[in-house]
């Protein structure tokens, strides 16, 4: 299976990023990424869906509803409202912008909704040059949905995510499966490396726009090169009872994180002014 998909080769139009369950080979997770200067019709289907502005802002009319995200002017730049849209679901979506349609096939039917930026917890994790930024948006302690989680992280450059490497890719205690879409975007027109090993096998330079998709085995680090900060939206979804993001970190990388705790957060950290 190839996991790395570059930008450009999965677009549809008018999308510029489609990864569906039947493409990546799984069973739940899906993302569509839209550049939009007008008005574009999205149905659901059996998924339920996020509207998240990557840049731009939009409306969004729904269920006899019109929500407004202010959005904003780009992934480094501040935290983002969005909308929630339920499976067998007709939107609209008007406005200027790039939007990413992130989605979890859904067994429950939940409502359309609204989440303020100021509603989405932000978490600095790590320290030294593992230190990052998380923008927890719909996660099980954050937003309610019936199996999607979404976050993104920002990692300055010269930095390390997504360690120490992890997977979630059994049922157990302390781990749930979840099937995982990372989508990169680079500060400046840089790049950044992605890693994932075990069962799966990729190190792939990424560049704006790149995806790597990771049904499962360990993933990371996420290397963001000196001079070039790294964004990347996570989307998962499994087949748990339970929505909830459990992992296991790689034993052998694991004491990574006691080295943490006699070092400070980079201060580059939080990204953006106008949160």
């Amino acid at each position: 299976m190839n996991l790395y998909r570059e930008a450009g080769s999965t677009a549809e139009k008018p999308f510029d990023v489609v990864v569906t369950p039947e493409s990546a080979g799984w069973g739940y997770s899906g993302l569509r990424v839209l550049d939009l200067d007008g008005t574009q019709h999205v149905s659901t289907g059996d998924s339920e869906t996020l509207v998240l502005p990557l840049s731009g802002g939009c409306t969004v009319a729904v269920a006899g509803e019109t929500f407004t995200l202010r959005g904003r002017t780009g992934v480094f730049d501040a935290v983002t409202d969005f909308v929630y849209l339920p499976r067998d679901a007709e939107a609209t979506i008007t406005g200027r912008g790039r939007f990413a349609l992130p989605s979890a096939k859904a067994r429950k039917r939940l409502p359309a909704r609204y989440q303020p930026a100021e509603a989405t917890p932000v978490e600095l994790r790590g320290a030294g040059n593992c230190s990052r930024q998380v923008n927890n948006y719909c996660l099980p302690h954050t937003f309610e949905a019936d199996r999607l989680l979404v976050c993104e992280v920002l990692t300055p450059g010269g930095n390390w995510s997504s360690y120490p490497p992890h997977k979630h890719d059994e049922a157990r205690e302390g781990e749930s499966v979840l099937e995982e879409i990372y989508y990169f975007e680079v500060s400046g027109g840089g790049m950044g490396y992605q890693r994932v090993y075990g069962s799966s096998d990729v190190l792939a330079e990424v560049r704006s726009g790149d995806v790597v998709l990771i049904p499962h085995g360990w993933h990371g680090p996420s290397m963001a090169a000196p001079g070039y900060d790294l964004y990347y939206l996570n989307v998962m979804a499994g087949p748990g009872p339970e929505r909830a993001w459990l992992i296991s970190d790689d034993p052998a990388h694991a004491w990574v994180r006691q080295t943490w705790e006699s070092r400070e957060v980079d201060p580059r950290l939080p990204f953006g002014s106008d949160r």
